[in-house]
């Protein structure tokens, strides 16, 4: 949900740029930036933004700079008078341009006259607006297909870490076997063989991380269905990463196998990188 959009319109009397950025959240943290005379459209914007980009933490800022020469602050000038000659009574050789120095300076020495929204001049700067969102848009759509490719190559390498891992299972299962068979011959006792082999089967079945495999490629399958979905499923990609992450640390806490850890930490170290940047995605 990275992105940044500006833009700018002229008015008879001002110029006034919008813009907006937003960075990742898993939902929307608006704050939003108005010059005094706008502040009644503010709840208005709200909704226009929040319809519009739906997650991120995003800063809206509308900045409004007066090109006219007219301004609405205003020397108020019989308080300046008033201060100038209470200070020449204080000072009666006070250099007059001295004391209208002073004067300007003290409390309400410029009066600022109250603007009213001009309902023409908003619809030109909703213009400007909705430019500014179509540019933030564009942005993200640009990230998220950069986003797209990263996670098929993600999901991909998963994918095959998960396949390394299946083929090295038969490996793993004769060494188990040839673990406990030397446990008991050290231990020299008569074994039933018959028995053994079924408590063998019994401990292998612990051990199995077939339902793992087929629960995580469904997982993989899906996650790849989602993103060519056309809703927005950010929320969506960091369940079923949550449910990818379950399986992959099931399959590492059954393996018993050196080989098959580093695999299983390799998947680990491709989901986490998943894991930060589905909180980019709508």
């Amino acid at each position: 949900m990275t992105g940044f959009g500006k833009a700018t319109m002229q008015l008879p009397n001002k110029k006034i740029t919008v813009e907006v950025k937003s960075l990742n959240s898993k939902n929307l943290d608006l704050n939003v930036r108005l010059p005094q005379a706008f502040r009644e459209k503010e709840l208005e914007l709200r909704n226009v933004i929040a319809k519009d980009l739906e997650r991120g933490k995003v800063d809206f800022s509308i900045f409004s700079e007066v090109t006219a020469e007219e301004t609405s602050s205003k020397i108020n000038a019989p308080i300046v008078l008033s201060y100038i000659e209470q200070m020449k009574n204080i000072i009666p050789d006070a250099d007059a341009t001295e004391l209208m120095k002073m004067a300007v300076r003290m409390p309400d020495s410029l009066k600022v006259e109250r603007q009213e929204i001009d309902e023409n001049e908003w619809e030109s700067i909703q213009i400007a607006i909705t430019e500014a969102l179509q540019y933030i848009n564009e942005f993200r759509r640009q990230e998220g297909a950069k986003l797209e490719i990263e996670f098929r190559n993600r999901i991909e390498n998963i994918r095959n870490f998960m396949n390394q891992a299946i083929a090295l299972d038969p490996e793993r299962i004769a060494i188990v076997k040839e673990r406990l068979r030397n446990n008991l011959v050290e231990l020299q006792a008569n074994v039933d063989e018959n028995r053994f082999e079924q408590e063998i089967i019994y401990y292998l079945e612990k051990l199995d991380i077939t339902e793992e495999k087929v629960r995580l490629t469904n997982h993989l399958d899906y996650f790849i269905e989602t993103i060519e979905g056309s809703e927005a499923n950010g929320r969506k990609l960091g369940f079923i990463s949550q449910e990818m992450g379950r399986e992959i640390n099931t399959m590492g806490s059954k393996s018993n196998h050196s080989e098959m850890q580093k695999l299983v930490v390799q998947m680990k170290d491709e989901l986490e990188k998943i894991k930060e940047q589905v909180l980019n995605v709508l």
